[in-house]
């Protein structure tokens, strides 16, 4: 871990696009702390959260030595430079930086791929966005569990041809069911505090095993074709790390009882896709919600898009209005944590990158 900076000569740079209020609002916490950001810059938001921006925009050589040079003259940047791995493995070499606050819940894969040296990886902290988009992903993998409870596809597809059934078909109730939430952490728990409030039966995995309240059994991974024989219900919140690569799988479908629930709100790269396509079509999986896939965008050849029984969202689950000002709410708190030297929250392993 770095050495934490304690006096108040320290400088902050905006490295992607923020709104001017919330750069003010970072200021007006730390006025001791010079916060750098040029707006001209920085690319457009097109939409709420839309951290790298807009991909038109091209700096002038005079705005892009600018904007290296704002970078490297700042002990803590508010975003990757240009938000991507990229940015990241250039900035490295900057022997002034300490800590990156990245925008990402899901920062470790992009840290991953920046490739950086085991010295830059010790000397650099990178925190995470991990929680801020607990509640918005929450709601989304409940509307993904009521959706194939409801069978709102099938009601979509008669919609479409106005067909009304003959035969009138039942819906399952999400009150005594039971949900098995891959990964406990915030979003997990926040997932599982939604589900209980519907009347769902909780069980789930954590890295470390230990009683949590509310949650029926928490087991390790070793323990998930366990938890799934008996589910109606499977909600993937966890990180795409080599550890959970394709974790849920053949062996994991396998072990389901037919008819169950998939929603992946975590990383496209922890479901095996083969494995879920041949459990949707031999009745294992009822209804796939997914909002992450192992390649993304999700390439037009991928039998996902036409499969009638999943719901292909692209990646959208965690946006909200409110991103921006919590992230940003956020860094002040952990701002305040790194100039007295205490640990920051959200740390990014630089050996797991989660």
């Amino acid at each position: 871990m770095m050495n934490i900076m304690t006096t108040n000569n320290l400088t902050v740079a905006i490295a992607v696009p923020l709104e001017a209020e919330l750069v003010e609002a970072i200021r007006a916490a730390h006025p001791a702390v010079t916060v750098l950001y040029e707006p001209e810059l920085l690319p457009q938001e097109r939409f709420p959260a839309d951290h790298a921006g807009d991909p038109a925009f091209v700096r002038t050589p005079e705005q892009e030595a600018r904007y290296w040079e704002l970078l490297n003259s700042a002990e803590v940047l508010y975003g990757f430079p240009n938000e991507n791995p990229a940015g990241l493995a250039a900035i490295a070499s900057s022997q002034k930086l300490q800590w990156i606050q990245a925008m990402a819940a899901g920062a470790g894969g992009a840290v991953k791929a920046a490739n950086l040296p085991a010295a830059d990886l010790a000397r650099i902290t990178v925190t995470s966005s991990a929680g801020v988009h607990a509640l918005p992903l929450a709601e989304f993998a409940m509307m993904g569990v009521l959706n194939g409870f409801k069978r709102t596809a099938e009601l979509a597809a008669d919609q479409a041809v106005k067909n009304w059934p003959e035969l009138r078909t039942p819906t399952r109730l999400a009150s005594g069911s039971s949900v098995v939430i891959t990964g406990l952490g915030e979003i997990g728990m926040e997932t599982a505090r939604l589900a209980r409030t519907l009347g769902m039966k909780v069980s789930g995995t954590k890295r470390n095993v230990e009683p949590i309240d509310g949650i029926e059994q928490v087991t390790d991974t070793a323990g998930l074709p366990g938890l799934v024989s008996t589910a109606d219900v499977l909600i993937n919140t966890l990180p795409g790390t080599p550890y959970t690569e394709k974790m849920i799988n053949a062996e994991i479908f396998n072990a389901m009882k037919p008819g169950t629930v998939l929603v992946n709100v975590g990383r496209g790269t922890v479901v095996d896709e083969d494995a879920l396509l041949e459990a949707l079509n031999n009745g294992q999986v009822s209804y796939a919600c997914l909002d992450v896939f192992a390649v993304e965008p999700l390439p037009a050849t991928s039998p996902l898009w036409d499969h009638p029984r999943v719901m292909v969202s692209p990646h959208t689950s965690a946006l909200s209005a409110a991103e921006n000002r919590l992230i940003a709410e956020r860094f002040i708190k952990n701002l305040s944590s790194f100039q007295a030297g205490e640990p920051l929250l959200h740390t990014v392993d630089p050996v797991h990158f989660y």
